[in-house]
């Protein structure tokens, strides 16, 4: 192993991985620190912390544990991982560390590229990264070249403890079943070859990735550019536009995409997120709670700016209504489905006027309506007001963004 320039935090699990990885740091000369997590969820945990400790205090090598009492909901296995990870995070960044170097090897990298084919997951590389950012923390996969027999016989020839996870040995979870039914029984053939179609695929992604980049201007698509595209790059652009968010399946994006390429007007829930269209762009749209302003008087009413609407002095228009005292006090909220309004040609449905005027679904959810004290929809922007509230010489303007 080269020396690395600067001090680096080791994840250390006590297993022949981080073990023989611990090992090469010290005697390529490397200046490194520690870092266990004890989640006292195996009968050998409190052992193996004990070991790595005294490993490091007879060699002088600073330790962080953490070893508080593990709480999770949901799976063990994501729960821990978040956790480890944000003390590793958290170490680094107090500590002034270059980063943090994991030992994950390359049966890890082939599981990984497995699991991700047989979920059918469109993701951001395959397999696993060399290197990668995580909090604006730098984390290195030194060993990635190495298989995990060479590991172990690595450990064997050092002398080296090490501790074998004995949930591990179970075929009860994805990961182990192609850890031991396929990874473990390959050849050196077959494993080059499945290394060779992983570099392919990444490589491909990467000028995928590059090329349709292009077409993301200032977190928006021109959706004529993204219909022109081939299948492919338009779910590669998919995966690009919403990165934030969780992994989806290449069945999820697919559907997505059938959407966007043959409806006209849509709102696609995506976790905290929506994909949204105007009619022109597809666009990321953060789903906003309703609201409703209330006001007392005519006085309370000038001038206002709020983020959906503002007010100003009264002007004929689609945006004009004439208000009297017996309409306090008026409210200002967001449109509620069923919302009407009586209209000198009739009761409109103010859904219907969204319909006619082509008002995107997502707009609609936060345009302003003017309620009064009785209950009525005197004002819908952009439609007008009601036939009580309309006169040539109007006192106030409500006008939504």
């Amino acid at each position: 192993m080269e020396k690395l320039q600067g001090k680096w935090l080791i994840a250390v699990s006590s297993g022949p991985d981080s073990m023989a990885l611990l090992q090469m740091c010290i005697d390529a000369g490397i200046d490194c620190a520690v870092a266990h997590v004890n989640y006292h969820h195996r009968p050998e945990a409190d052992e193996e912390e004990n070991y790595i400790r005294s490993f490091c205090v007879e060699r002088g090598i600073s330790i962080f544990i953490h070893n508080d009492p593990f709480v999770y909901t949901g799976n063990f296995e994501a729960a821990a991982r978040e956790l480890r990870y944000r003390f590793f995070v958290e170490i680094v960044r107090r500590e002034g560390f270059q980063g943090v170097l994991i030992g994950h090897h390359q049966d890890d990298l082939l599981e990984t590229y497995i699991m991700q084919e047989s979920k059918n997951i469109v993701p951001e590389y395959y397999g696993l990264r060399e290197e990668m950012l995580m909090h604006g923390v730098l984390f290195k996969r030194p060993l990635l070249q190495m298989t995990k027999e060479e590991l172990v016989t690595y450990c064997k020839e050092h002398e080296l403890r090490y501790y074998i996870d004995v949930t591990n040995l179970s075929d009860e979870y994805t990961r182990n079943q192609i850890r031991h039914q396929i990874v473990e029984p390959m050849t050196s053939f077959e494993r080059s070859v499945y290394l060779r179609e992983i570099k392919q695929k990444n490589a491909i992604m990467q000028e995928r990735r590059c090329r349709v980049k292009t077409y993301i201007r200032q977190d928006k698509i021109l959706l004529a550019t993204y219909r022109a595209l081939a299948q492919e790059d338009r779910v590669t652009m998919l995966r690009m536009f919403v990165e934030k968010t969780p992994h989806y399946s290449l069945k999820h994006l697919q559907g997505i995409d059938e959407t966007i390429m043959h409806a006209c007007d849509f709102i696609i829930p995506l976790g905290e997120l929506s994909l949204v269209s105007d009619g022109t762009y597809l666009l990321k749209y953060v789903s906003e709670k309703p609201y409703c302003y209330v006001f007392e008087s005519m006085e309370e009413l000038q001038d206002i700016r709020k983020e959906h609407f503002y007010t100003e002095n009264g002007s004929p228009g689609v945006f004009a209504l004439t208000l009297e005292e017996a309409d306090f006090p008026i409210r200002i909220r967001s449109f509620q489905a069923g919302d009407k309004i009586q209209m000198r040609f009739g009761c409109k449905e103010v859904h219907r006027f969204f319909i006619d005027r082509h008002i995107p679904k997502y707009q609609r959810q936060t345009w302003p309506v003017v309620e009064n004290a009785a209950g009525e929809i005197i004002l819908v922007p952009g439609l007008g007001c009601n036939v009580q509230h309309y006169s040539t010489m109007p006192n106030l303007n409500v006008i939504q963004y």
